[in-house]
């Protein structure tokens, strides 16, 4: 087994149980929400196939649906995240390139690398589960800045998890 195989299942068994258990209950301004399961998904590595990551968010996508009582919700946001993923990871590539060993974080492509990347996927993420969610687009506004709010929320948590947590050894 890997060492990003670990991380990445030491992050699962980490992230989907702080989401439900602590991220559930965080709303910020009553507009934000905090979906810090999203590093996960951010994290699996580029040379991922597609439907290996897609099934990877379906599955923890459930699992949060399950305990939120939304009804495939974040399966679907975080399902259309991942199939968008690898085109967003072609446009974006780093200087350097891609090293094949290092998963998509700061610490491996910087800070500045990572927001760009991460920032337009979970704004994806948001506006998928919160229209999903709303039905329509009668309220077009009031989602919009909920999803804004959530997507900076979103971004600051996960930025600051892996500056707490993830090693910054390369």
């Amino acid at each position: 087994m890997s060492r990003n195989t670990l991380i990445l299942i030491v992050s699962f068994i980490i992230l989907v149980p702080l989401q439900v258990l602590v991220f559930r209950n965080f709303v910020f301004f009553n507009l934000g929400f905090c979906f810090i399961y999203l590093l996960l998904l951010l994290s699996i590595p580029i040379e991922t196939s597609i439907t290996i990551g897609m099934i990877i968010a379906l599955v923890a996508g459930l699992i949060i649906d399950l305990f939120y009582q939304t009804i495939g919700i974040h399966a679907s946001a975080g399902v259309l995240m991942m199939f968008l993923k690898p085109y967003w990871l072609r446009i974006n590539v780093p200087r350097s390139g891609y090293e094949v060993s290092h998963l998509p974080l700061i610490k491996s492509y910087g800070l500045g690398w990572f927001i760009v990347y991460s920032l337009p996927l979970i704004l994806i993420y948001s506006l998928a589960a919160l229209f999903i969610e709303a039905g329509n687009t009668g309220l077009f506004w009031i989602i919009l800045l909920k999803a804004l709010v959530t997507t900076v929320v979103t971004l600051f948590f996960v930025v600051i998890v892996q500056y707490l947590f993830y090693s910054n050894s390369r």
